[in-house]
């Protein structure tokens, strides 16, 4: 999950070395924090938060499989 949601922000991106992932596993959830260059945040969000929030159902897809829960957070 941390691979495909690094794979899909650096493609976006024009600094794809300035991407960075962290995943932080609980119990039944999964938070994975992406970090962006400042310039390339609209990016990752897309119109209206279009790109987000299809970074969020991919993600959400794959927690299933595993039976957790997923949360995207962007961070600035």
């Amino acid at each position: 999950m941390q691979e495909l949601i690094g794979c899909i922000a650096r493609s976006l991106v024009d600094k794809p070395d300035e991407v960075k992932v962290n995943l932080i596993e609980e119990d039944d959830s999964v938070t994975i924090e992406l970090t962006v260059a400042p310039e390339d945040l609209g990016k990752v969000i897309g119109k209206q938060g279009r790109t987000a929030r299809a970074m969020r159902s991919l993600l959400s897809a794959s927690a299933a499989r595993f039976d957790k829960r997923s949360r995207l957070e962007i961070i600035e």
